[in-house]
């Protein structure tokens, strides 16, 4: 199947410190993101839980208050899904940016839906 790359960005009225652990630990993940995250510190890989199916996934980069990536691990698949979580600040306006980025077998619409939906529950959670 074709792999798509989805980028989204959504404006969020809340600090870069307040949002970067709902991207980066399990337990802000399990909030909005997936129904439930588990993590292997030794090895880095999380684990995310939707509707009782698991998709693994390593943290291969991340940067306090900025980004956080995840390689989706995947035996039988060479090209590798990704997401990626990017928050910018306009210096400009103060404004708060999540600059979100999905290569998956997603086509753009449905990627488009799926993150919209998401970041909604996320905005309700941060009040943001």
């Amino acid at each position: 199947m074709a792999k798509n790359k989805y980028v989204g960005e959504f404006e969020f009225n809340a600090s870069k410190k307040m949002l970067y652990p709902y991207f980066s630990t399990a337990s802000g993940l399990a909030q909005w993101f997936a129904d439930d995250v588990n993590i292997n510190n030794e090895d880095k890989v999380y684990t995310f839980i939707w509707d009782g199916d698991e998709t693994k996934a390593k943290l291969t980069s991340n940067r306090t208050n900025h980004h956080v990536r995840f390689d989706v691990v995947d035996d039988e698949d060479d090209d590798n899904n990704f997401f990626e979580f990017k928050i910018e600040m306009n210096e400009l306006t103060q404004s708060v940016y999540v600059r979100i980025t999905d290569y998956s077998d997603m086509d753009d619409e449905e990627a488009s839906e799926l993150w919209e939906s998401l970041i909604h529950d996320l905005k309700e959670i941060v009040g943001g």
